[in-house]
């Protein structure tokens, strides 16, 4: 979980996330809300990503201005829950 939250909000091309899905909808203002285990047990999702899947949030009144930042500055907006399992990869990854 830790290095699929390092994988999402850390991975980068260019300053932008480096997944496409992220990409997307950071692009259009949304939250990384949620990283949850085994959420997609199918042989593709199991093949893709481990079984991960992420939650995106929309806070409508936030989106505008979620978006500039992340087109303008590329900073992410993101839940603790995702920042926490960040910084505990930061902590503990010999990258």
């Amino acid at each position: 979980m830790r290095l699929c939250a390092w994988y999402l909000y850390g991975e980068k091309h260019r300053g932008y996330a480096l997944n496409p899905v992220a990409n997307f909808h950071l692009q259009n203002g949304s939250v990384m809300w949620r990283i949850n285990w085994m959420a997609d047990t199918s042989p593709r999702g199991l093949a893709a990503s481990c079984g991960m899947m992420v939650n995106y949030r929309y806070f409508l009144e936030d989106t505008a201005s979620n978006s500039a930042a992340y087109l303008g500055t590329k900073s992410i907006k993101a839940s603790e829950q995702v920042l926490s399992l960040v910084s505990q990869f930061q902590q503990n990854s010999k990258l």
